[in-house]
This record gives structure tokens, sequence and C-alpha cells, in this order.
């Protein structure tokens, strides 16, 4: 086995991100939210699941899925659940095991309803940093830098989040629990034209946060080829 890879952080329970958790993202999409289905505002947050095969340890190689030119970089962090606090059920950060920088992959769509799963479980759509750090004193108000090629292409800033890490663990708990083990990502910010950095075959992708080591993937075609 690779010696860095045996020693790469890699999640051990169940990857949940969250959906419209920028202020303006949630802004450009408020309009759509008054269509059908739902016709009003989610009340609570919009999770998804990013499934087993989309981890990908830093360093590897990300591979376009069939049919997908290019890959949108969507710049995160998680929230890893540790071992709930006497008496209380429900998470909160005074009991996380820590946090992981993310790059949460996906193939562009243009829409969140009921969009194809495809777009973001296909293999390797999880770029997860190599280890686990304790949470930083700011969370709320970490900035997180995209790099493609080594030019910068993004800044994600923890401050414009609808619900903060805390509140997001808050309003998650009242539907669900999260166990030992799982991450909750803050989920991912847009550009101002409402898409997000994208990468194709041949690129290499740096994602960085104080405190964090970086998380770096190139793009391929295939496993043997990068261009």
């Amino acid at each position: 086995m690779n010696t860095h890879l045996a020693h790469h952080w890699s999640p051990s329970g169940t990857v949940y991100g969250t959906l419209l958790n920028f202020q303006r993202e949630h802004a450009l999409w408020a309009p759509r939210m008054q269509e059908s289905p739902y016709k009003a505002p989610p009340q609570a947050p919009v999770l998804y699941v990013k499934t087993a095969n989309t981890f990908l340890p830093s360093g590897g190689l990300v591979v376009l899925p069939p049919g997908a030119d290019v890959l949108a970089v969507g710049a995160t962090i998680g929230l890893v659940m540790g071992e709930p606090l006497p008496g209380c059920s429900r998470p909160s950060l005074s009991a996380l095991a820590g946090c992981v920088l993310l790059n949460d992959w996906c193939v562009p769509h243009d829409s969140y309803f009921r969009p194809p799963v495809k777009t973001r479980c296909a293999d390797g759509l999880l770029g997860v940093g190599p280890a686990l750090v304790r949470m930083p004193v700011a969370l709320d108000a970490l900035q997180i830098e995209v790099r493609i090629n080594g030019v910068w292409k993004q800044t994600v800033t923890l401050a414009d989040l609808v619900r903060p890490a805390a509140q997001l663990l808050a309003d998650v708990g009242e539907f669900m629990i999260l166990l030992p083990g799982d991450v909750l990502m803050l989920g991912t910010d847009c550009l101002e034209d409402g898409g997000r950095p994208l990468a194709k075959a041949g690129d290499t992708v740096e994602i960085s946060a104080a405190g964090f080591k970086p998380v770096v993937h190139t793009v391929a075609k295939t496993l043997g080829e990068t261009a």
C-alpha cells in the first residue's frame, strides 16, 4: 500500500452534503423556490448523501464520468461527528471529532430538483483532505481558496453561510441523528454568475485553507489519460 495513502484520513461514516447554504446562491435561487413542485423556500436544511465510492484521497486522479467534459469544483469543510456529550443526544460543535477540507465535485447541472444521482455520486467525486484537524477557533470566518493550475479562481468565505456551522448542526439534529464518524458538509458557494469553477481533463485543482493541508487532484479522462 502507498505509504502516503496509508496515513490519509478517510470518512468512516455517512457523508452528507448541504445545498443552498450560501447567501449568494440562496438569493439567486429564491425566485425558483416558488416554482413547482415545492412552491416555497425550504424550511429545513436540504441534504444529500455522498456515497463511499466517491471518496478520493488528496493526490489522486479524479476521472471524468461518462459524458462529462468538465467537473464543477466545490470547496467546503466537513464537520466530523465525535461521541455525543453525556446527556446530550443532539450534535454540537463541542462534540465534533474535528474538521476536514473537502472538494465536493459534481457534474454541472441546471437544477437541484431531482438531478441524476450520477452528477454527484460517480466514482471519485469527493476529494478528501489528508488529515482531520481540530475545529478552527474562528471557523465561521474561515476562507477557502480554489486554484486551478496555480491560478486563483474562487475564495469561499464561511461568513457567508445561510446557516453557520452551529446552527446547521442544530437544525439537522431536529430531524435526524448524526452518528460518530458521520460527516456533515457546510455546503459549497457559487460564483457571481451562479456557476462554479470548472476543471477539465489535465487540470490540477488545489483547495486550501489556513490550518488545513491542501486538497489537490488532477482531472483525467481515464485513469491512464489526463488530457
